[in-house]
């Protein structure tokens, strides 16, 4: 099973059967922070989050129009076509006064070039107010999308505990049910090789998601990024960081059980080249995607090739599920 010339269902894949063309985000800085740094929960963030707050490559100072203008230049010199998502990245997007948030969004909704906006965000910052605005805006432009990008890396509490998370895994189910009710789609961010957790962990929290009914999925190497507290961990040796081909196996079985349907934003990550402390192998991108894609046709295997015989959950492997076989 391949979608065009990949073994799982890309979202280069989706966006070009949804739209014809190359689609492109342009990374936004909207000026938010984050209630684990303004101390509503925390301080000092999640111990692997740099101070750009995940926004290192956005735009910062300029207004939202600008920096689609910037982005959009940026993009002149490639063979592509002429839309693009705003991808409201830096920090946590919905924290902020809903006359704010409105402002924000419709400046990147308005503009023609954008086919949607995609908000990254925190569970615990979807409060009632923030729900409605965006089941608003969601129905007023209904010929454009807006994606909500779910920061959970782990269903493991202990782990949530470890990296100073701030929220139990029930704030972001409450946060699922709500969103799907309102029918916007979500995108989750997972992240790979955090301290203190084996394959079979990462499995469980791969596992839980296929079974939510969520339309997207970040699949996330973990980085070690100067100036976070996970150098001090990374440096104590509490904690060892995969290398690629362990990484690239965890990718693979991660992939086999999630739905077919379940788009693939992402399967590495691209760590600031000036940050990055570990693993420097990530800064080869193409070697990554090359390895993976290579590793995939030598096993024969693909997107959901397990979910007919096995199901990985929080108590171990159950076998042989008789659930219909998956097909796109």
């Amino acid at each position: 099973m391949r979608w065009n010339d990949k073994p799982y269902h890309s979202l280069d894949y989706e966006l070009k059967r949804r739209y014809g063309e190359k689609i492109y985000k342009i990374a936004l800085d909207a000026g938010m922070t984050c209630p684990n740094r303004d101390g509503s929960c925390g301080v000092r963030g999640c111990i692997f989050c740099s101070a750009g707050g995940s926004g290192d490559f956005a735009a910062k100072g300029v207004s939202i129009t600008d920096q689609l203008e910037q982005g959009k230049q940026s993009f002149h010199s490639k063979k592509i076509g002429s839309h693009f998502i705003a991808y409201f990245q830096a920090y946590t997007n919905t924290y902020a006064p809903v006359s704010r948030l409105e402002t924000l969004y419709r400046a990147a909704l308005d503009e023609p070039s954008v086919v949607g906006i995609s908000i990254a965000t925190r569970p615990d910052c979807l409060g009632s107010d923030i729900l409605s605005l965006l089941d608003a805006l969601n129905r007023e432009y209904a010929d454009k999308f807006i994606w909500i990008e779910l920061g959970l890396q782990t269903i493991h509490e202990k782990t949530g505990e470890r990296i100073r998370r701030g929220y139990p895994l029930s704030v972001f189910e409450s946060a699922v049910k709500n969103l799907q009710e309102l029918s916007i789609p979500i995108i989750t961010h997972v992240i790979l090789g955090l301290p203190g957790e084996d394959k079979r962990m990462m499995l469980e929290t791969c596992s839980f998601l296929a079974d939510k009914g969520i339309d997207g999925i970040k699949l996330q190497l973990l980085h070690v990024l100067k100036n976070t507290d996970l150098v001090e961990l990374y440096e104590k040796k509490t904690f060892e960081i995969l290398d690629l081909m362990e990484y690239i196996d965890i990718v693979i079985s991660a992939l086999e059980i999630l739905p077919p349907d379940m788009v693939i934003h992402r399967v590495t990550g691209d760590g600031p080249r000036d940050l990055l402390i570990a693993p420097l192998w990530s800064l080869d991108k193409r070697r990554v995607l090359n390895t993976l894609h290579q590793e995939m046709k030598r096993r024969g295997t693909w997107q959901s090739a397990a979910r007919k015989t096995c199901n990985y959950n929080r108590k171990g492997v159950v076998s042989d599920d008789s659930g219909p076989v998956d097909t796109v």
